[in-house]
């Protein structure tokens, strides 16, 4: 697929999601950047036909899209590359991108970026989410706001989109494991932080 079609479908999802973000300035901040939208709709493309596991069923490129949106807003991330990376931070994990792709065509430190994000799918599930644990404090700073926002994003959705076949002990015990990966991302950006905080209290308040 060609770079004029990566933007034509960066304007498609950039529009619906603009109709339901929670985090409006942030999407039109990083909608006004042409890396963005030209990352965005590398996103769309690799990432097409996937869907959430919530019960919406929403397209999987809602979810990096808010990523940003969050970083921009909240965090007042304006680095381009990390802004990027956040849009791209699931292409490796859950799509045929490879690394060296992502160089080619974002640069070094965007991979980089996405890599340390990135779990390794040969593990087991369990084994992979203690290592995020475990990792947390080690990454960089670029890496750690992305994955708190990664956070909000998916303890918001585990709460008000859940999975259809969750039952509320598995979102409590999600919550609780995303609280200790945070634990260990503390320092790295207060507001991110807070909202993570705030996140997790309405969460557990919507499940009972």
């Amino acid at each position: 697929m060609t770079e004029m079609h990566w933007i034509a479908l960066a304007e498609s999802v950039l529009a619906e999601t603009e109709l339901t973000t929670r985090f409006s300035k942030g999407h039109a901040a990083c909608a006004a950047l042409p890396e963005l939208r030209r990352a965005t709709g590398f996103a769309a493309w690799r990432h097409e036909g996937q869907l959430r596991k919530g019960e919406g069923k929403a397209p999987y490129i809602h979810h990096p899209i808010e990523v940003a949106a969050i970083l921009a807003e909240i965090g007042d991330i304006s680095d381009v590359d990390v802004l990027q990376a956040a849009v791209l931070h699931d292409t490796i994990e859950d799509t045929p991108t490879t690394s060296e792709e992502l160089e080619s065509l974002f640069g070094a430190r965007v991979r980089d970026i996405v890599l340390e994000v990135t779990d390794d799918k040969n593990l087991d599930k369990l084994v992979r989410k203690e290592k995020q644990v475990e990792h947390a404090p080690h990454l960089t700073k670029d890496a750690q706001v992305l994955k708190l926002a990664d956070k909000i994003s998916n303890v918001h959705d585990v709460a008000f989109s859940k999975p259809v076949d969750w039952a509320p002990e598995r979102q409590l015990a999600y919550f609780d494991w995303a609280s200790r990966v945070v634990d260990g991302l503390r320092g790295c950006n207060t507001a991110l932080e807070a909202l993570f905080d705030e996140q997790v209290a309405r969460s557990r308040d919507a499940v009972g």
